[in-house]
């Protein structure tokens, strides 16, 4: 699923969760990551634990961690229509 090179060191990520909310994250693993929020080990967030289960539905790369903290934060400012347009879903 990723849209860029597999050898870029950060990661900007959304998941789906089981109620249809989104979240967005950054990290270098995407695979670990989404396993702790799907709660395999203690490391998932507080807002996806009770969320479960979840579904990564995009992903993009990063040149940096300041990178993809800026596209993260610039995610978390769309409304949910461009969101799920960003992600190719509809509901």
């Amino acid at each position: 699923m990723p849209t860029a090179c597999a050898t870029a060191a950060w990661w900007v990520y959304m998941l789906r969760c089981a109620d249809g909310s989104l979240y967005t994250g950054i990290t270098t693993d995407i695979a670990r990551r989404t396993a702790e929020h799907n709660g395999d080990g203690p490391l998932g967030a507080r807002y996806t634990r009770s969320r479960r289960p979840v579904q990564l539905v995009h992903v993009e790369a990063a040149a940096s961690r300041a990178e993809a903290a800026r596209r993260e934060a610039a995610i978390k400012q769309l409304d949910r229509a461009r969101k799920l347009a960003l992600c190719g879903g509809t509901s």
